[in-house]
């Protein structure tokens, strides 16, 4: 029997490929929210300073002062944090010193829509509560997402720490000739599953075990791959498992650029 493996910190593809991403912790979490709101904060506190400047030199009277007021916490704790994430793509001054970027629930690149909820709600989670919200939120989610996150559909990604031990098999070169012909439809998500922890337990297992496993599952996939190429059938779960994760990663690239050009379609209107 293969060995499970933990896949609390993958992303599974529509067909059952674990994409290897790693959810911010939650105090490294709480570490970036601090520092954008302390960034909102200081922005609000230049805006009060800057206030009793124009009030004493008469430029603001009582009607004035109360609008340029409100206008100011908008910027401030509204327009300001949709404005870094969607021009740094997912990013912001916290989010930046602890190496996290603000994605998709399926691994997606987030829009603006995406920052605008987050904003929206963080304005009550965040600033009103001084996060009161957001760490209880954070602290039951299991990837440590604030109730911004569950409404809009996101959560922080790590993109600066170091990668999950990489379990990515590496297509055999006497496969190279049968990958550019190769056709693999779309496995059972069970059966995928099987095949990729049987891939990554399958040093740890006994070598008469580990044929007969290989065996097996080679013979489940063999209606859904066409040629089956004549190697040994742990060979031909690795082929398979490459090709499916190249085209996975195909998809993905080209659907997150689908998303940045209808994003700035819509930013341009």
């Amino acid at each position: 029997m293969s060995t499970p493996i933990d896949v609390s910190d993958e992303v599974l593809s529509g067909e059952a490929v674990a994409i290897d991403v790693q959810p911010v912790g939650f105090l490294l979490r709480a570490l970036g929210a601090a520092i954008d709101m302390l960034l909102g904060y200081a922005v609000f506190a230049l805006w009060l300073f800057l206030r009793i400047w124009l009030l004493n030199a008469g430029v603001l009277d009582d009607a004035t002062d109360r609008i340029a007021t409100v206008a100011a916490i908008v910027v401030s704790f509204v327009v300001l944090p949709i404005t870094m994430e969607v021009a740094l793509k997912g990013r912001s001054l916290g989010k930046l010193a602890i190496g996290g970027r603000i994605v998709r629930v399926d691994g997606g690149a987030a829009g603006f829509r995406h920052a605008f909820i987050r904003a929206l709600i963080g304005v009550l989670e965040i600033y009103i509560t001084f996060g009161g919200i957001a760490v209880l939120t954070g602290a039951f989610t299991a990837r440590s997402q604030r109730l911004g996150d569950l409404v809009a559909g996101t959560y922080s990604q790590r993109v600066r720490t170091p990668a999950l031990i990489s379990h990515a098999p590496v297509l055999p070169p006497a496969l190279a000739g049968w990958a550019q012909i190769a056709d693999v439809a779309r496995m059972p998500d069970r059966l995928a599953r099987r095949i990729s922890q049987f891939l990554v337990s399958a040093p740890r297992m006994i070598p008469a075990a580990r044929a007969r496993v290989a065996q097996e599952l080679l013979a489940e996939a063999t209606p859904f791959v066409s040629p089956v190429p004549p190697v040994s059938p742990e060979h031909v779960l690795v082929g398979i498992t490459v090709l499916r994760r190249e085209r996975e990663r195909r998809a993905l690239e080209n659907a997150d650029r689908r998303a940045e050009r209808l994003t700035g379609r819509h930013v341009g209107v």
